[in-house]
């Protein structure tokens, strides 16, 4: 249990604290005043801090504001003798946790510590899930293209200029835009995300700019756009070559104006929109075409950005392997498993059209298909060369226990093809005793007729 720190310059409060505190199990410390309380909290991780605020030297509001500087997310619970609404107020603009007027009341005190030793601990989980997600969208590579891309990813994020980043599907664009925003001064507000190519282009408009009651039919309230929803944050406008002219002038006068009207509406509102832009298209082929609009493309390609696909930075495969297995093993609860060097090396030979997204279904493919704690050849080929039955493997649907039953009578079919239905063979393959196997073959329908006859004559 983390301790709680008491700062306050007088004795008795001091140790009439400690007391009710220890006597509910809790560990505290004291500190006397301001400076010897921020000393305390260097040296020592703390759960809560109850500070008073009328003290000698630097008084309890100027203590409560260098805590917020170094730790956010401690919960600080301010005292006072002498409380006004006056105090309470700056207090809690400035982050406090609660406000307890003296003489302290036992089971109020009580109270607002548990609440705020629960609030810490669901700060500290979702911390660690965010950091979790973040760590799966992190760019990752080391060649010379992502190493330049992270470069000028880094010179960017600290402005508001508009950046457009352009590459085929799967190759990573939408993490190119959230390292930017991650690390772009509006990261404290939301990443709002439109797929321009997923919403029809009679809905594009509501969408990004909301709508009026009545407006159109269906229209039955008032709707928020994401132009609205992400002002002082960011927009992310991904597949924006997909966006249709009408709704490519709306954001073009809006990027212009800082401005931007509801449909139906009458009235403009201003915004401070950040926008990112991503496309897998030539714009320039589309404006060559005509259905993009110039004007738009200079106004979102402000800083340009290419991803290059995998084919051309196949240094990277074997660390985004890597990092595949780690993530897929450990969110399906199974121990990490080995990928052989020969299998590797046949991951980085392909031309991966997919991309990034193509390597990492096909790395968890691997994982599920293999039956032993090592990918090797034999599940590379029973993978990649599988019938058509096999083919349609992820197109089935159903639960995921039914999805592992496909791919587990996938992988045995295939075994027993690449050892001509040979039973004791393919059992030593699978490192499984032949009466499992036969077991997990009439399960999946798999006896092949006389193959058991075939398989004894053949050793």
């Amino acid at each position: 249990m983390k301790t709680i720190l008491v700062i306050d310059d007088e004795q008795s409060v001091r140790d009439s604290l400690r007391m009710i505190l220890e006597y509910e199990k809790y560990a505290v410390d004291c500190a006397e005043n301001g400076e010897q309380g921020l000393t305390v909290l260097d040296r020592q991780p703390v759960g809560v801090v109850l500070l008073d605020v009328k003290m000698a030297g630097m008084d309890g509001i100027e203590v409560l504001g260098k805590i917020r500087q170094k730790m956010p997310n401690l919960p600080v619970v301010m005292i006072s003798g002498h409380g006004t609404i006056e105090t309470a107020v700056e207090a809690t603009k400035l982050g406090a946790f609660d406000f307890l007027s003296k003489p302290l009341d036992r089971d109020k005190l009580l109270v607002t510590v548990r609440n705020a030793l629960q609030q810490a601990a669901l700060s500290e989980e979702f911390q660690r899930l965010q950091a979790r997600v973040e760590g799966q969208r992190r760019i990752l590579g080391n060649s010379r293209k992502i190493r330049e891309v992270l470069d000028i990813v880094d010179r960017v994020a600290p402005t508001d200029a508009r950046v457009l980043i352009t590459g085929e599907n799967g190759t990573g664009k939408e993490l190119v835009a959230r390292a930017i925003h991650r690390a772009s001064k509006r990261a404290a507000r939301p990443f709002i995300e439109v797929n321009c190519a997923a919403i029809p282009a009679d809905l594009i408009e509501s969408e990004l700019f909301g709508h009026e009651k009545g407006s159109f039919t269906g229209a039955v309230a008032q709707r928020i756009g994401k132009f609205e929803q992400a002002d002082g944050a960011t927009l992310f406008l991904d597949e924006v070559g997909d966006m249709s002219l009408q709704a490519q002038a709306k954001v073009l006068r809006a990027l212009e104006e800082g401005k931007l009207e509801r449909v139906g509406g009458n009235r403009l509102i201003p915004v401070d929109v950040r926008v990112l832009a991503a496309t897998n298209k030539d714009l320039n082929e589309e404006i060559a075409k005509g259905s993009f609009r110039k004007d738009l493309y200079h106004r979102l390609s402000v800083i340009p950005i290419h991803v290059a696909p995998l084919r051309e930075r196949r240094d990277d495969i074997p660390l985004l392997v890597d990092a595949f297995v780690e993530e897929v093993c450990s969110r399906n609860g199974m121990a990490k498993k080995t990928i052989t060097p020969e299998v590797l090396e046949t991951l980085g030979c392909r031309e991966w059209p997919g991309n990034v997204r193509e390597l990492r279904n096909a790395v968890e493919r691997l994982i599920i298909l293999s039956p032993g704690t090592t990918m090797d050849a034999r599940v590379l080929d029973a993978f990649s060369s599988g019938s058509t039955e096999d083919a349609g493997l992820l197109d089935g649907g159903g639960t995921f226990q039914e999805f592992k039953e496909r791919a587990e009578a996938a992988y045995i079919r295939r075994q027993l093809e690449l050892h001509r239905w040979n039973i004791s063979r393919t059992a030593e393959a699978l490192d499984i005793q032949r009466s499992h196997l036969y077991t997990k073959m009439k399960r999946y329908g798999l006896m092949k007729e006389g193959a058991e006859e075939d398989a004894d004559r053949a050793e």
